[in-house]
């Protein structure tokens, strides 16, 4: 049960990212977000690196509590948060935008496609107008694009 637990908040994460992205960075706290789109901070943190601790903090909360009631449901939760807070550290600041230099010249379709749509994303500088905000899930259509370029 704690692995269904584990996996399903995990795909949640998905719909709750996309929510908090478009209505959350994208409105309240753009003042947090916009230099990830304009590229305004010089060096390597920019404030939209907040968001980590932000969500990080909800995270160490539930694993903590959880932990306290015999690693209870609370914990799962948590450490899927923490799994998917990796798993976006990795793809989005190390794979899309290449914080640190690998897999630069990937041929696999699904990253291709992830990385397309996340250029969409940032074709927009401003709050409004935007698309694709969403992290692992890739619209189908940049996914058949690369597919049809691999076969």
């Amino acid at each position: 049960m704690n692995f269904i637990i584990l996996l399903v908040t995990f795909i949640l994460m998905e719909g709750a990212t996309w929510f908090i992205h478009k209505y959350i960075m994208h409105g309240l706290l753009w003042g947090l977000h916009h230099d990830h789109h304009d590229h305004s901070t010089e060096g390597p943190f920019e404030k939209n690196d907040y968001f980590f601790v932000i969500f990080a903090l909800p995270a160490i909360a539930l694993i903590y509590f959880g932990s306290l009631n015999h690693y209870n449901y609370l914990f799962y939760i948590g450490l899927a948060i923490t799994f998917y807070g990796i798993a976006y550290f990795l793809v989005h600041d190390v794979f899309i935008h290449q914080r640190i230099k690998y897999l630069a010249n990937t041929q696999n379709p699904y990253l291709l496609a992830i990385r397309r749509a996340h250029k969409q994303h940032h074709k927009h500088l401003g709050k409004e107008n935007g698309e694709c905000f969403g992290f692992l899930y890739v619209p189908l259509k940049y996914f058949k694009m690369y597919y049809k370029n691999a076969k």
